[in-house]
Formats: structure tokens, C-alpha cells, sequence
């Protein structure tokens, strides 16, 4: 992993809105799931280039909530070294599925999980609509469902 290290935050640390704001629209909404999640930083020496946020949603699996990289390392491969993490982790913690929403305007990213193994499981309707106060656009579309994306573990 070059010279990045990849460190889980201490629970008494300050939260890296600035990074998780690069993948969720408001600090609300990271509200509602940061607290119940671990959060784990990448490090280039220098600073923090990226972030994810991974929730225990049940004994058998693992959501990665947020994971957001800094413009300046995007198309990089850091995403993909996430993604290897996330299932690390989730392998050495005996989850049997690794899981993951986007929304439905968010096609690059659905082609990025796709490409890191996952498939699309499902689909939240109207997630966006009813969760969000205001409208969200993303590539000139309103985001309205939410996409959900599996990885299934092997021992």
C-alpha cells in the first residue's frame, strides 16, 4: 500500500466531516449513522486522503456507509484499496456479507462497487425523496432510490 497507513479512528477522536461530506449531502444525515459506525482513515503521510465509515448492521454483515477520496488522489486506485480493506475487515470479523447504497444517479459509483465485486441486491424507492429535506441532484438528475450492492465473503 505505498507509503499510506489505514488506521481505525479512536471513538474519542474529532469526526472528519470534511471527508465524509465528500459522500453524503449533509451532516444530518452522517449524524444518523457515524455514531454506531467505525471509522477508518487513510494517510499519505501528510494527511488524511480518504475515509470510510462501516456499520454492524446485523451478526452477518457489514455496510460500508460512507468511503470518500480527496480530488487530488481520485482515479488513483485508492477507492479500490477501500474496497480490499472494507472486505478485510469484514472477513476477520466473520460477516458473511459486505453491503452498500448509492443513489440511483450515482452511476460511476455504481460501476466502481461493481468492479470491486459487488452486485446490485436491491433497491430502496423514493429513499432520497423521503429522507432528504430539499431535493439532491447528481448528473443533472434528481437522486430519488437508493441502490443497494452486495459482496458475499468467502472464507
Amino acid at each position: 500500500m505505498e507509503d499510506f497507513t489505514f488506521n481505525l479512528l479512536p471513538s474519542d477522536s474529532e469526526i472528519p466531516y470534511h471527508l465524509l461530506l465528500l459522500a453524503d449531502e449533509t451532516k444530518e444525515a452522517i449524524n444518523q449513522y457515524i455514531i454506531n459506525s467505525d471509522i477508518y482513515l487513510l494517510h499519505d503521510g501528510t494527511e488524511n486522503i480518504a475515509v470510510m465509515a462501516l456499520y454492524k448492521k446485523s451478526t452477518t454483515e457489514l455496510e460500508i456507509k460512507n468511503v470518500a477520496v480527496i480530488e487530488s488522489y481520485r482515479s488513483k486506485g485508492i477507492g479500490s484499496i477501500l474496497m480490499d480493506k472494507a472486505k478485510e475487515i469484514a472477513k476477520e470479523n466473520h460477516y458473511k456479507t459486505l453491503t452498500v447504497g448509492t443513489s440511483d444517479t450515482g452511476f460511476q459509483q455504481i460501476r466502481f462497487y461493481e468492479k470491486n465485486g459487488f452486485i446490485k441486491s436491491g433497491v430502496l424507492k423514493d429513499f432520497f425523496i423521503e429522507n432528504y429535506p430539499a431535493p439532491i441532484y447528481e448528473n443533472g438528475l434528481q437522486m430519488k432510490d437508493m441502490v443497494l450492492l452486495s459482496h458475499h465473503l468467502t472464507e
